[in-house]
């Protein structure tokens, strides 16, 4: 699997998320304004983070433990039926808590206990969630990338039409159904591929609990937890902020913002996630790695880069196409940002060493120093510059992150071992 092949399948991926999500956006903003954005952000950072919670947090290990599997029937069968069994206990578990303590959630969450029933939906429906999620990790864990396209594409679709239908006659509420059911909806369409492959066999997923795929995995359970935290929180923290400390309409617009930076990279982090992590899985000597670490710069760091200044020169007409005239205030947000953004993917590319090398403890080292940071630097700067503080933080933040990326990858980088990389 090429990385430019790759690419050009993430590219439809993107495509088709881009579209609906801008179109969701754009329908959103108009129908429940700066304060509904708002409150979408928040439900999104929660549905993160219990989701994650609702699979064993097992993703990035099944994508890199398939790839590195391949050809090994006996290991996948273990694999895979160690990650269901995974998915399921922890999905029975989490849902109900979250039936049972719906109305702590909604008044912690959205200080109101308006949205308790969205939240009991998401309790019943979440193990199909953690279903799709492990079905669309051994989809990538093997590589097939035309499979794992025709899901998140039809997922975007189904996505849109259920956000068009219900903001339109729940509003903010419907919206937040949207984000629940969305997924469990997707997990039959993928179901309906994955049984038609020809590797599929239903024993693959009949063994016995193996405890030591369990193990393995549960490193990469560790550091999935860790990120579904951390990451989700943070932004938790500073929305807070911002409207504590400015008012919950700025908190929609950086919301805004950050939704303008998620679309425009997707076919980045796409193609990071469904080429890099079960690419740098297989390779095992130094030499292998930096010379792919140095053709994803080649190739995406330019990509990005004139991805940045054309978002930038145009941010007034993105503005106005996405959002609507109470928006235009975010304008100020996109220099920070896009630079922030810039940065992001620059270390990201050396960041996922950490995954496919199972660096448990550097990554959840790095992972909560950085989100502790990002908020530190927030705060300060938020009193100092205001909104735009925010945004200046999330820049500082990823300059300081990719220093210390080079730093701990440095023997790789620039070193002239060919030695094995241990995983």
């Amino acid at each position: 699997m090429k990385l430019v092949k790759t690419t050009l399948f993430s590219s439809i991926i993107t495509f088709v998320r881009i579209g609906s999500g801008f179109v969701s956006s754009k329908i959103v903003a108009i129908l429940t304004g700066p304060a509904g954005v708002a409150i979408i952000g928040a439900f999104s950072n929660f549905i993160s983070i219990v989701l994650i919670f609702a699979n064993g947090a097992i993703n990035t290990g099944v994508v890199k433990y398939t790839a590195e599997y391949d050809g090994d029937e006996d290991q996948l069968k273990s694999l895979f039926s160690t990650s269901l069994k995974i998915s399921v206990y922890c999905s029975a578990i989490i849902g109900l808590l979250l039936i049972l303590l719906a109305p702590y959630c909604s008044e912690w969450l959205l200080i109101t206990g308006l949205y308790t029933n969205v939240i009991r939906v998401l309790g019943i429906t979440i193990v199909l969630y953690s279903l799709n999620t492990l079905l669309i990790s051994i989809l990538n864990g093997k590589g097939q990338i035309k499979s794992y396209t025709i899901v998140n594409a039809a997922g975007s679709i189904i996505g849109l039409i259920m956000t068009v239908v219900l903001v339109y006659f729940y509003n903010v509420q419907g919206a937040l159904y949207s984000l629940v059911l969305t997924p469990s909806i997707v997990f039959f369409v993928t179901a309906s591929l994955i049984i038609k492959t020809q590797w599929f066999k239903w024993d693959y997923f009949k063994q016995a609990f193996n405890k030591a795929i369990g193990k393995k995995l549960s490193h990469f359970s560790l550091m999935a937890l860790v990120s579904a935290i951390t990451v989700p929180v943070s932004e938790i923290i500073l929305r807070n902020m911002v409207i504590a400390k400015v008012s919950i309409n700025s908190a929609g617009y950086w919301q805004g913002m950050m939704k303008v930076s998620d679309g425009y990279l997707l076919l980045i982090t796409t193609s990071l996630s469904t080429y890099y992590l079960p690419k740098l899985s297989s390779l095992k000597t130094t030499e292998e790695l930096r010379k792919e670490i140095f053709s994803g710069y080649k190739i995406i760091l330019p990509a990005v880069l004139v991805s940045c200044c054309a978002i930038y020169f145009l941010r007034f007409l993105i503005i106005r196409i996405l959002y609507t005239p109470d928006f235009l205030q975010m304008e100020s947000l996109f220099i920070w940002q896009l630079a922030g953004d810039f940065l992001k993917i620059s270390a990201w590319i050396l960041a996922y060493l950490m995954l496919a090398k199972a660096m448990t403890k550097v990554f959840i080292f790095t992972e909560i120093i950085f989100n502790v940071s990002y908020v530190v630097l927030g705060y300060v700067f938020l009193n100092i510059f205001h909104l735009k503080g925010v945004t200046m933080a999330f820049a500082a933040n990823y300059f300081i992150y990719l220093v210390t990326m080079v730093l701990i990858f440095r023997k790789l980088l620039f070193g002239k071992s060919e030695a094995p990389v241990n995983s």
